[in-house]
């Protein structure tokens, strides 16, 4: 059977697969065309055919882990937490990897079906006309230029409390080329974007959780500075799990408190600075971190910049809210 009549089968069962196992094999044989096509130095239209269906059966797999998530039969994140020797865990049905899918797997089939089927389709029909190599990175980096603020509202009202995960921008070209770079999931924030962009009003008492890693933790000061904001604390959230990088292996992000005016905490309880929480997909933060802001501020108005989705008793503004 030779590889053409390969992807045409392959086609053909992607249009009738139901199951994360079907189309994963769908996949995987997608994926083995491409690699022939690529070690038998053949044209870009008959790689760039494989890539397609590649690229179509992921997309698939992220409408399915989407609405077993959104049913509930599938854990959207990991809210376990460790204080001490007491460990907890919200009881789920199933996990990421009950079902066989990993976190990088979830979040960029996740991305690829979050655009309409037109919008997709059009994407991939640019690339397929005009010749042009087909991946799922370069895929994922349109769908990421496509979100933008432009026409999300931020709200008017007064706030105490504000907690921000910015997109922010890294300027390390290589890391931009991996299909796990934050290039490839939003768009990013320069710091002189962040320090310009318009904030909701805030009381003159108020406090800000802000996330940053620590390759960036010398230009979130100016950020915070710039928002009227004073240092003062932070918590550590250990992802337990590693993730390359230049200097170590780095398996944390930082969430620094800061301050305007007089905002200490409404309740006397003291967490660990020091989390241990199993990361999941691509940014998403464990909410365990903002129950503790619930917990430690009990009063006044809420809200969260660039958030994901919408929480009970909180403001949002992003341009990802499910």
């Amino acid at each position: 059977m030779n590889e053409l009549v390969k992807l045409n089968i392959a086609r053909q069962a992607l249009m009738e697969a139901k199951t994360l196992d079907e189309i994963r094999n769908i996949r995987d044989l997608a994926r083995a065309v491409k690699a022939y096509t690529i070690a038998k130095g053949l044209g870009i239209e008959m790689k760039n055919e494989a890539s397609e269906i590649e690229i179509r059966a992921i997309r698939e797999m992220g409408k399915i882990i989407q609405q077993k998530q959104e049913a509930g039969e599938v854990a959207t994140r990991n809210d376990g937490y460790k204080y001490g020797t007491c460990t907890h865990m919200e009881q789920v049905p199933e996990t990421l990897t009950d079902i066989g899918v990993t976190r990088k797997e979830s979040s960029t089939s996740k991305n690829l079906a979050s655009v309409s089927d037109k919008q997709f389709e059009d994407l991939l029909n640019d690339f397929i006309e005009d010749k042009k190599p087909l991946t799922k990175t370069a895929v994922l980096r349109n769908i990421a230029k496509g979100k933008t603020t432009e026409n999300v509202i931020m709200p008017e009202g007064t706030y105490r409390i504000i907690y921000a995960d910015p997109p922010w921008h890294y300027s390390d070209i290589k890391a931009h080329r991996t299909e796990g770079s934050a290039e490839n999931h939003y768009p990013t924030m320069t710091i002189q974007e962040l320090c310009n962009m318009s904030l909701p009003k805030t009381e003159d008492n108020a406090v800000l959780f802000l996330w940053v890693t620590s390759p960036l933790l010398e230009d979130a000061f100016k950020v915070i500075n710039t928002w009227g904001f004073k240092y003062k604390t932070s918590f550590v959230w250990d992802k337990i799990s590693h993730n390359m990088g230049h200097y170590n292996s780095v398996r944390h992000e930082l969430l620094l408190v800061c301050i305007k005016g007089s905002c200490l905490p409404d309740n006397q309880k003291l967490f660990d600075s020091v989390q241990s929480i199993e990361r999941t997909e691509h940014s998403v933060k464990p909410e365990i971190f903002r129950n503790i802001i619930d917990t430690l501020y009990t009063k006044g108005n809420r809200i969260e910049l660039f958030a994901r989705r919408k929480n009970e008793n909180w403001d949002c503004y992003g341009n990802a809210i499910l």
